[in-house]
């Protein structure tokens, strides 16, 4: 009888956690003995939700970020069994407890450190989280490989990549496919008055709050163009952006022969996250709908509108310049998303923001500067957010005329 896989969740609380764990239920509900075992589940602030699913997958133990609601969390899990711990060191030690792979879906520069420890512990990853490939790709990359350590790309398009991926030196070109989100069609002049409510209805995925607005303005897939750069080692020139309405081939890799191998399914992220947390043994059942092509009928495909969606090209312009370049990229466009969110800058201000932070960092006092460190990636995204609330403070000012 073969043991089954122990997983850590971190960010059990967002979508792709609770995509996680409806895998690992499904999974475990086709067998006669567990498939999964969760170790531990990992949240930011949700201490009702992540007690509820601590309980119902009959996690050892759940921790949350915010400290301030260990104790709700506490009183949830009491006489459970299911330990619980609050804080950010404890969101680092739980990546760092030996399991058989850490899915790490924290949202955002703050799943950095954990992801670090994960692997530093000599755990395998799921890498759900691409802001820690962006900020610190290099980095996470020669850990991994000192500590003999897997990371599994979890993203649909970096996971479509990876399962199709043969010999590296026979790549000609990776395809990176984008939904083009709500607003593809959209005129300049309209996208002037885009609201929050507006950018968060995405076409074809349900997300969080702020990769939807990320696939909004495209700089999901800029972040996702740097993150295949780093995964597969392949320069920027040699990967192509493409607009993929129906969401249903993730992403592809085009080879020296002319072949042209590409990963299909539903738009469904149950899919990519099955197989990351199986791989590399074949992926178990997962509840998602089958692909039928026959009612499909045709895939559809266009060119990508480099005027409307200018982060594709600051994010070809990051990885060019390398150093800190990317994780000013990541973290303007996060400061000026939950700005947008908030209501403090408009719709177009996201990618002017980012843009203007670039061209300061570059001339800035570390610019120079290793990213060879933990310690020197977070200087220079503090750096970023210095850069960036000034220059939404600029965009403010800007648009009330002052």
């Amino acid at each position: 009888m073969s043991m089954p896989r122990s997983l850590t969740i971190m960010g059990s609380t967002g979508s792709i956690g609770t995509s996680a764990l409806s895998v690992v239920q499904h999974a475990n509900s086709l067998s006669e003995t567990p498939v999964f075992s969760i170790d531990t589940l990992a949240a930011g602030s949700n201490a009702s939700l992540l007690a509820e699913q601590a309980i119902a997958v009959g996690a050892k133990q759940a921790v949350i970020a915010d400290e301030a609601k260990l104790a709700e969390l506490q009183e949830r899990l009491s006489g459970t069994g299911v330990l619980s711990f609050g804080g950010a060191q404890a969101v680092k030690d739980a990546a760092c407890r030996p399991v058989d792979r850490v899915l790490a879906a924290i949202v955002g520069i703050d799943g950095l450190a954990s992801t670090y420890a994960a692997v530093e512990a000599g755990n395998s990853v799921a890498l759900a989280n691409k802001e820690s490939m962006v900020c610190a790709g290099p980095l996470l990359k020669q850990l991994a490989k000192q500590k003999s350590v897997a990371i599994i790309p979890t993203d649909s398009e970096h996971n479509a990549m990876f399962q199709v991926m043969e010999r590296r030196e026979d790549v000609e070109r990776l395809i990176l496919t984008a939904s083009g989100g709500p607003f593809r069609k959209t005129s300049m002049a309209d996208l002037e008055s885009v609201t929050p409510e507006k950018a968060l209805a995405h076409p074809r995925w349900e997300m969080g709050r702020k990769i939807s607005i990320d696939s909004s303005t495209l700089f999901n897939k800029g972040l996702e163009l740097i993150e295949a750069a780093y995964l597969f080692d392949v320069p920027e020139d040699q990967i192509e952006v493409v607009i993929h309405p129906q969401s249903i081939l993730h992403s592809a890799v085009a080879y020296r022969d002319g072949s042209v191998l590409a990963q299909m399914g539903m738009p469904d992220m149950r899919t990519p996250i099955a197989h990351a947390l199986t791989w590399p043994e074949r992926r178990q059942p997962a509840p998602v709908e089958a692909l039928d092509l026959i009612a499909l009928g045709r895939l559809e495909f266009e060119d990508l509108d480099s005027e409307r969606f200018p982060a594709i090209e600051l994010a070809r312009e990051a990885i060019r310049l390398g150093g800190g370049a990317p994780t000013v990229l990541n973290c303007a466009n996060e400061g000026a998303v939950a700005a947008f969110l908030a209501g403090q800058c408009r719709f177009l201000d996201i990618s002017w923001v980012v843009e203007k932070a670039l061209n300061r960092f570059v001339s800035g006092p570390l610019a120079a500067q290793a990213t060879d460190s933990l310690e020197a990636v977070m200087a220079v995204e503090a750096e970023a957010g210095r850069l960036t609330g000034a220059l939404l403070a600029e965009a403010n000012s800007r648009r009330v005329g002052v």
